[in-house]
C-alpha cells in the first residue's frame, strides 16, 4: 500500500514482535540506518515495555541522542533529559506484591518483577524465572522481601509460566484504580491509569515541538495501539495481532523480514 512521505521528525517502535527477528535480536540493517535518520534530524524511539537499562545496553553506542519510551510509557528519557515519569503509589505497588504471593499460594506459577527508575527487583530467584526476568531487565536485583523495595516504582509486571491470559481475571478489581494490560503471552504489566506508550509520545512530542503528521509508529500488540494512535503514519507489523491490524493505518513486512527498517527506508526514499 503506498503512502505519503511526510516531514518526519520522529519514528517510535515497538521492540519486540516489531524491530527485533525472531531470535529477538536487532537487525545488522538498522545501525546504518540511524546514521542516515541522524544525518536527517530525525529522532528514533525504541518505544517497550522493557526498563531503561535494558534499552540502552541493546543501543549501546548509537544511544547519545536517542528518545527511549521505557516501561511501556511510564518513563520517557532523551539523551540524559527526563522528559516524563509516572510512578505508582507505594501502598499500592505493596498490595501487588501481596496479591501475586497469594496467588503463588493458591498454585499459580508466577514471579513478580517490581520495576523501579534505578533497578528492576526480584524476590523469585529459581534460574527459570530469573533467566526470564534477565531477559528485560539488565539492572535486576534479587532482594528476601519486594516489601523493602526503596526506588520510584514505575511498573509492576507479572510472569504467568502458563498464559497471561489466564491470570489476568484475578486482576479485574485493579482496574477500577490502575492499568493491567497483558503485554505478551506470558506478561501483565500494572501501572497507573493511563499510562501507556501513546501518551508518552504526546508528551514527547510537546516537549519536542513535533506534531502527529511528522511522527511515525509500529507495533505488533495491544500495549502498542496507543502509540500507533498518537502517530500519523501507523504501521502494523504483518504480523500483529488482528486489533492491532485493524487500528493502524498501514501495514509493515513481517519481523522476521525486517519490515521496519524496510518501510523507513522507504519513506526516506
Amino acid at each position: 500500500m503506498p503512502f505519503p512521505s511526510p516531514d518526519l521528525k520522529l519514528i517510535a517502535v515497538d521492540m519486540d514482535g516489531t524491530l527485533l527477528d525472531g531470535e529477538g535480536n536487532v537487525p545488522a540493517s538498522l545501525w546504518p540506518l540511524l546514521q542516515r535518520l541522524s544525518g536527517r534530524g530525525i529522532l528514533f524511539v525504541p518505544s517497550s515495555g522493557r526498563q531503561l537499562a535494558t534499552l540502552r545496553r541493546t543501543f549501546d553506542g548509537h544511544d547519545s541522542d536517542m528518545v527511549f519510551i521505557a516501561e511501556n510509557g511510564a518513563y520517557v528519557v532523551h539523551g540524559d533529559a527526563e522528559i516524563s515519569t509516572d510512578a505508582v503509589d507505594p501502598a499500592f505497588a505493596a498490595s501487588v506484591v501481596r496479591r501475586v504471593r497469594t496467588l503463588v499460594a493458591d498454585g499459580s506459577d508466577l514471579g513478580l518483577v517490581v520495576c523501579g527508575k534505578r533497578s528492576a527487583y526480584i524476590e523469585r530467584t529459581d534460574d527459570a524465572f530469573r533467566s526470564e526476568a534477565d531477559r528485560y531487565y539488565a539492572a535486576l536485583e534479587e532482594t528476601h522481601d519486594l516489601l523493602t523495595v526503596d526506588d520510584q516504582i514505575l511498573k509492576l509486571a507479572i510472569f504467568d509460566f502458563d498464559e497471561a491470559a489466564r491470570t489476568a481475571p484475578d486482576l479485574e478489581d485493579w482496574k477500577a484504580t490502575h492499568q493491567v494490560v497483558v503485554s505478551g503471552h506470558h506478561w501483565i504489566d500494572v501501572m497507573n491509569q493511563g499510562v501507556n506508550k501513546g501518551l508518552a509520545l504526546e508528551r514527547l512530542q510537546s516537549a519536542l515541538g513535533v506534531t502527529r503528521d511528522q511522527t511515525a509508529a509500529f507495533g505488533d500488540y495491544l500495549n502498542d495501539l496507543e502509540l500507533l494512535e498518537a502517530a500519523g503514519l501507523s504501521f502494523a507489523m504483518a504480523n500483529a495481532h488482528p486489533d492491532v491490524l485493524a487500528r493502524a493505518r498501514f501495514r509493515a513486512p513481517a519481523n522476521t523480514e525486517n519490515g521496519v527498517v524496510a518501510t523507513v527506508e522507504r519513506m526516506l526514499g
